[in-house]
């Protein structure tokens, strides 16, 4: 099957059944084998009422639903056709228990499989959350108080995952969600609407102008957002996690995964798993993505920025911010005399890249200082960055665990008490 991007010409176009509508799934995804078609007002399992969509990946569809039954607000995955259900058997592995630590995995509530016209799609439910922290962003920034709890609490799950022999392997800032205000369930749909205003959609049109495939989407509906506060105006008790999408999780202890079969997007990829695509990831990648994803939520920005879609720039920002690569690594990375001279000096042209430190500075510090988000000490810069570069360790083998990330100075001194905090704030302990 052929996918397109927002950039596809005029030209290009007559070999697609369907217009392109920017900010949605690929349309040409509803066929057999795809996308199941959901229209706002369906009911799925003779009790979810679909009131909105909440995203979209390459083998789902994600909706929000109230549950006629249990009188509340829920999300429901619906997979392309006769898609594995693993997810589910991995979200049950983690289910809560008397454990700590497993309220911040979403929590399985059903699951079933809802026949059309594409075939038989696997439907689980989880509870709603009211955004990701990638869309909580928007030319502004978390407290600092709140983004030290929002840290903590996402290395502490982490933990979790990994003490349960698991390697998330997709952590990235848009799997990291905001749970929901405990209030929403108490909304009637009639209020939903008057607060989050109505689904916001566009007529699917053929790009020949014949009528829609049996399997097709009569409308398609952008997501929506639950977020009713802007990141600048997070408080502690808003600082309340779900690690989402389990789908590429795996167990190393009995899963052999090379890093050619990483699936962390380009600007998170550790750079052992494009480098050594032979060599089996384990723990230590996640503990890569993990320190990524630290690092947005204090700066609001990435790190590591991919212009290209291939990671080989990222290599090239890797070596300029965090220093060299070992001399086995730098033999492998194939296009390394495109970026620099056999001196291993950047060629002319190469744009030039700060280190870890001056990052900080310029992309943290700064811009805290300059726009009233909060200024972090000399000693906490220390600390952080101490952290950073213990978890950004070219070579996976001298990355620290997980364990040790929560037992670091910063966590320590810095994050922890802000967690505990926000969980007084919300009614924890």
């Amino acid at each position: 099957m052929a996918f397109r991007s927002s950039s596809q010409s005029s030209s290009e176009s007559s070999e697609f059944k369907y217009e392109w509508i920017e900010g949605v799934e690929d349309l040409e995804r509803y066929c057999e084998g795809g996308y199941h078609p959901v229209e706002i007002g369906n009911v799925l399992d003779g009790r979810y009422h679909i009131v909105d969509k909440l995203g979209f990946g390459t083998w789902s569809t994600v909706w929000l639903a109230r549950d006629s039954f249990e009188e509340r607000y829920v999300a429901i995955k619906i997979g392309v056709a006769n898609a594995s259900s693993r997810e589910t058997e991995i979200l049950a592995a983690l289910a809560p228990g008397t454990t700590d630590g497993c309220d911040t995995i979403p929590r399985l509530l059903a699951t079933f499989w809802v026949k059309g016209p594409n075939g038989s799609h696997p439907c689980f439910v989880t509870e709603a959350a009211r955004c990701s922290v990638a869309d909580s962003f928007c030319d502004d920034m978390f407290p600092l108080h709140v983004a030290r709890a929002l840290a903590y609490e996402l290395a502490y799950t982490v933990a979790y995952v990994h003490s349960c022999g698991y390697v998330h392997g997709d952590i990235t800032l848009s799997n990291v969600l905001i749970k929901a205000k405990p209030t929403l369930n108490a909304l009637s749909l009639e209020q939903f609407r008057e607060k989050f205003g109505p689904p916001m959609t566009e007529t699917v049109k053929t790009t020949d102008g014949e009528p829609l495939l049996l399997g097709a989407a009569r409308t398609a509906v952008f997501p929506c957002s639950l977020d009713e506060t802007a990141a600048e105006k997070f408080t502690y008790s808003d600082a309340r996690l779900l690690l989402n999408d389990f789908r590429k999780a795996f167990t190393p202890k009995f899963t052999s995964r090379p890093g050619a079969e990483c699936y962390s997007p380009i600007d998170y990829l550790p750079p052992d798993a494009y480098l050594q695509p032979e060599i089996h990831l384990s723990f230590s990648s996640d503990i890569w993505c993990l320190a990524l994803v630290i690092w947005e939520i204090f700066a609001s920005q990435r790190l590591f920025i991919t212009y290209d879609d291939y990671p080989d720039s990222v290599v090239y920002q890797i070596i300029s911010i965090l220093g060299p690569l070992p001399d086995d690594l730098w033999e492998k990375w194939e296009k390394r005399t495109d970026y620099f001279y056999d001196d291993r000096t950047p060629r002319r042209g190469q744009p030039i890249f700060p280190t870890l430190e001056v990052c900080f500075n310029e992309c943290i510090q700064n811009y805290r200082q300059e726009s009233g988000f909060g200024e972090v000490s000399n000693e906490e810069r220390d600390d952080f960055l101490d952290l950073m570069r213990r978890m950004l360790r070219i070579e996976p083998q001298k990355r620290i665990t997980i364990k040790e990330v929560l037992q670091s100075k910063w966590m320590v001194k810095w994050a922890l008490p802000e967690y505990k905090l926000s969980l007084k704030a919300r009614g924890g302990t």
